[in-house]
């Protein structure tokens, strides 16, 4: 799962056993060699989507880690592209990135459930594998927070990949690791939240639409359809009312 250059079997054991703060602070310099990180395959296909239905002034990247949906919003957005991220290890290391030119770039550290910006500051927002760190009973005040962020007419947009089914080895894998982190977190404080099964797309598009948004989903095709005809990667896009 891991290449040469990505964390050990130690490293990985006490990130587990730290916050989720500082365990991404401890995984920061290594993170992009772990599959962790969002493919590049989706990055451009979520770019290559948003670019047909922008060109986007101000953009926000939610979570943004070491700032692989930052490079997303570059190509898309004319005027700006802010990352935000509460780890500071996992900003410093964006912070390195060479970047090309195009809209102005800045990093914030915050808290995507309390953002620090005025509303109405940008006219995309994305996010890209970070809903896992959330517990369900989050997402309205997280989604409250991002429309609060928005233009009205401003778009909030992400990928969800289609989960897998009972009958293949990913879906034990998930549920698998879901239970080990629950006993965890049963046992060992501070709690590591990380639920890859707990953000459902029936619940996901519920709250946002009670947080103002019109929901639509838009098939990423680079992905091609499962064998039910079902699509494998849709995008959500999220417009503010």
């Amino acid at each position: 799962m891991f290449s040469p250059e990505g964390p050990s079997l130690r490293e990985l054991a006490v990130q587990a056993l730290s916050s989720v703060e500082h365990g991404y602070d401890l995984l920061a310099p290594k993170f992009d060699h772990t599959p962790f990180r969002t493919p590049d395959t989706v990055l451009d296909a979520v770019a290559s989507a948003l670019a047909r239905t922008g060109p986007y002034d101000a953009g926000l990247d939610l979570c943004c880690g070491t700032g692989a949906g930052v490079d997303v919003l570059a190509r898309v957005c004319r005027r700006s592209v802010t990352g935000v991220d509460f780890s500071a290890g996992m900003l410093g290391m964006a912070r390195q990135g060479v970047r090309p030119a195009g809209p102005t770039v800045s990093w914030v550290r915050g808290d995507a459930r309390a953002l620090p910006f005025a509303p109405g500051a940008f006219d995309l927002v994305v996010s890209f594998g970070a809903f896992g760190h959330f517990l369900p009973k989050e997402l309205p005040e997280l989604f409250a927070q991002v429309q609060s962020v928005l233009r009205p007419g401003g778009t909030f947009a992400f990928p969800v990949l289609a989960p897998p089914r009972p009958t293949s080895p990913g879906f034990w894998l998930l549920l698998g690791f879901d239970a080990v982190m629950r006993v965890r977190n049963a046992l060992w404080r501070p709690p590591f939240v990380m639920y890859y099964r707990a953000f459902r797309l029936g619940d996901v598009r519920r709250e946002l639409e009670w947080a103002g948004f019109r929901v639509c989903l838009q098939e990423l095709p680079e992905f091609g359809r499962r064998g039910d005809g079902s699509p494998r990667v849709r995008m959500v896009t999220a417009v503010r009312s």
